[in-house]
């Protein structure tokens, strides 16, 4: 029974550590990152396209491309303020 306590507590360590560390992790879709930004999916698309915001590429099956942006990469560019999203939409032009 000990053996099975012992394994149990280090298999919930495990899933806790992992549930942190993917809560850094949240992948976005790039409407939830359009909201957030309060821009259009387009926009998004275009500073994807322009290498200015760092996506994931999913494989897809249809007319547009799917991406992925991490919550953290987000929430670095929110962070750094107006003067990264204006440099961002100044790269645009």
């Amino acid at each position: 029974m000990a053996q099975q306590t012992v394994t149990s507590s280090h298999n919930q360590e495990q899933t806790e550590e992992r549930g942190t560390h993917m809560e850094q992790d949240d992948l976005l879709t790039i409407r939830e990152v359009a909201l957030r930004l309060r821009v259009d999916t387009t926009t998004v698309r275009r500073w994807i396209s322009l290498g200015l915001l760092e996506a994931i590429v999913l494989p897809h099956r249809g007319k547009r491309q799917a991406y992925r942006v991490r919550r953290r990469t987000l929430d670095h560019l929110l962070q750094a303020g107006s003067a990264a999203l204006e440099a961002v939409a100044e790269a645009q032009h």
